[in-house]
């Protein structure tokens, strides 16, 4: 939302009765998507026009808007949210303390947000990256102040669709239906720029199945394909609504790992109980098991003597 061309035509599409009916059907998604989201900070990116942070529960939510004071996009969009001015674009940090609980304004650069690193738990992009100059930089920012495992919803134009058809037929001479200065991202473009920063679809659904049509009775009429987009051709919704998480790997070992050797367990000798030489004196004080025996074996030694020769 860089260009003041771009974003007044924005302003007045979102006024018309195709805007409405685009910003009803957001607001449902964003009451859906953010309900569940716990943490401390939350933060919403332009659309002043949506209040895409009212059914979340965390302590402080901000919605912060692209420009300066002295710019007269601010000065329109601080007139649409009706709400205090909490900081301005690089003039002070963001602190925590000053929004009391409530809801406040911040004026700030999209691809420069006054935030410190991982210091957001939710993010709410309600179609910035269309109108951004570089929407890969306004990512790589999101990512920078999100906390691990915090989400970002991302809401945009489908080109794949009766407006995205309309949109492009734009070139040729039609008049344009949806804001000249938006550059439609398809959904499989928006999932690769995600994956590269280690984001993960958590979910996502497309809606406003309408014809391009201007007028509250015409979209009334056509209000049956609704239900029918959601059943038959779900891709084909003019708008969709994305949810993704921050993930941050731990820590993997890179390179072969060598195994250290395993030491088996070696069996001690069994002490093997030896007769002591005081033992075996006082057992024969004389010596006598240490005498051999006269005349051959032990019977000989014991038998008495009985033959005597008489001279």
């Amino acid at each position: 939302m860089s260009e003041p061309q771009s974003i007044l035509n924005f302003s007045d599409f979102l006024a018309s009765a195709a805007g409405k009916y685009m910003l009803d059907w957001e607001q449902r998604q964003l009451d859906q998507a953010v309900v569940d989201i716990f943490g401390y900070h939350a933060l919403q990116l332009g659309m002043p026009q949506l209040d895409g942070l009212r059914e979340n529960r965390m302590p402080l939510r901000c919605l912060a808007l692209e420009g300066s004071s002295s710019d007269g996009r601010w000065v329109e969009q601080r007139r649409l949210c009706g709400r205090p001015v909490l900081a301005a674009a690089g003039a002070v940090p963001y602190d925590p303390g000053l929004g009391g609980g409530r809801e406040a304004a911040l004026v700030a650069r999209f691809d420069e947000l006054p935030f410190a690193s991982q210091s957001i738990d939710l993010l709410v992009l309600p179609h910035v990256l269309e109108f951004a100059h570089e929407p890969h930089r306004v990512l790589r920012e999101a990512d920078r102040v999100l906390v691990p495992e915090g989400q970002i919803v991302i809401t945009g134009f489908n080109p794949a669709s009766l407006w995205g058809a309309r949109h492009w037929a734009g070139r040729v001479g039609v008049r344009p239906f949806v804001p000249a200065g938006s550059q439609m991202i398809a959904l499989p473009r928006l999932k690769d720029w995600l994956k590269l920063l280690s984001f993960d679809v958590n979910r996502g659904r497309f809606g406003c199945y309408a014809p391009p049509v201007r007028s509250d009775s015409w979209i009334a009429r056509w209000s049956f394909l609704e239900k029918a987009g959601d059943r038959w051709w779900p891709v084909l919704g003019s708008v969709y609504a994305l949810t993704a998480i921050k993930r941050v790997h731990g820590m993997r070992m890179v390179g072969l790992v060598r195994k250290r050797p395993e030491r088996r367990p070696v069996l001690a000798p069994a002490p093997v109980a030896q007769t002591s030489t005081v033992t075996q004196r006082k057992q024969d004080p004389i010596g006598l098991s240490r005498v051999a025996p006269i005349g051959g074996g032990h019977e000989a030694a014991n038998e008495p003597v009985t033959g005597v020769a008489r001279g």
